[in-house]
């Protein structure tokens, strides 16, 4: 508690003190400056992620991860981050690696505004073995009445921005550890796939927090759909903020598919289908915006620090469609 009191207090923001240490943590919405309030709340984890990290000693970025899954979640829906809190279980903590995945909560939650607020440090001995350890995280965001952002007014003809990722993120990682097997890689060997990099250091590159720019594009009130690129990848979470009548047609060639995909997707013999579907491809995030407006959005984005590409347009959805429609993958992607 010691050694974590100070990185919460970092985070402090209105609203939120983010002093640790209470049997519960207050949240002053009136404070924070709304007038009429819908809540919103998001869970997630890191996932198998977490053991590319125990079993290299690299503990620094996987808060980040942590956060970034749950906090991704809220900005889709036009929501602000208020407040997170964190679940660290361990078989027997280590206080200097649990100080250092700490470190990276806090600092994700710093970039987007999120007050750390809590969370439960749990020891388990015989639950996990030496050195192992889970991580879930839990926030809640806030959005003016009226303001979300729900999808319902997505149309045909709209024109659909990718937002590059920053390598795997956070999910296909039990895909991810069978492939370094089968390739017979250590995780101190060079990845061949990042050049100067290690294996683990190039896989643990962290979630990329879209939280910043979304919310800048958000408030234009240009922005019809927003979807965070996780478990499904590109074929099955575009879908789920779209009306069932239409679909996403995606040009695999408006973006250049980056090396690790690339290399996962030979080495496990993957093809284009099973690639998409898995992992997000160098996409972490997608805005679907009026024709008229996707140069203005995509200004926006681009001022705050993304790299936007025009991945595609909304169409009316064929008959037995999943809801995406990826083309040009055979001239562009292994498989």
């Amino acid at each position: 508690m010691d050694a974590i009191k100070p990185l919460a207090r970092a985070t402090a923001r209105k609203g939120a003190d983010a002093g640790l240490g209470g049997f519960g943590a207050l949240f002053d919405l009136k404070a924070a400056g709304f007038k009429d309030p819908i809540l919103v709340a998001t869970t997630d984890g890191v996932g198998t992620k977490l053991k590319i990290a125990i079993a290299s000693g690299r503990h620094e970025s996987i808060g980040i991860d942590l956060v970034a899954m749950c906090v991704n979640d809220l900005v889709v829906q036009g929501a602000e981050p208020l407040f997170f809190l964190d679940y660290f279980a361990t078989g027997k903590l280590d206080v200097t690696a649990g100080r250092t995945i700490v470190a990276g909560i806090a600092q994700a939650c710093k970039e987007v505004g999120c007050a750390l607020v809590g969370g439960e440090t749990a020891e388990m001995p015989g639950m996990y073995a030496a050195g192992d350890y889970d991580l879930a995280g839990f926030a809640v965001g806030a959005m003016e009445r009226g303001k979300g952002i729900d999808g319902s007014t997505v149309a045909e003809g709209d024109i659909i921005l990718g937002l590059a990722s920053t390598g795997v993120h956070s999910n296909g990682f039990s895909l991810v550890r069978r492939v370094v097997e089968q390739a017979k890689l250590g995780w101190s060997d060079p990845a061949p796939f990042a050049p100067g990099k290690n294996v683990a250091e190039a896989l643990l590159a962290p979630t990329r927090l879209y939280v910043t720019s979304c919310l800048a594009a958000a408030r234009t009130g240009k922005v019809k759909a927003l979807a965070h690129i996780t478990g499904g990848g590109l074929l099955e979470n575009i879908p789920r903020v779209l009306p069932e009548t239409l679909a996403a047609e995606i040009d695999a060639k408006a973006w250049t598919l980056p090396p690790v995909f690339r290399w996962l997707a030979e080495t496990a013999g993957l093809d284009h289908t099973e690639l998409a579907r898995t992992f997000n491809c160098g996409i972490g995030m997608i805005a679907v915006v009026a024709a008229k407006d996707a140069g203005g959005v995509a200004e926006i984005l681009t001022q705050h620090g993304e790299t936007v590409h025009q991945i595609g347009r909304i169409l009316r959805r064929p008959p037995g469609s999943g809801g995406t429609i990826i083309l040009g993958t055979e001239a562009n992607w292994p498989g």
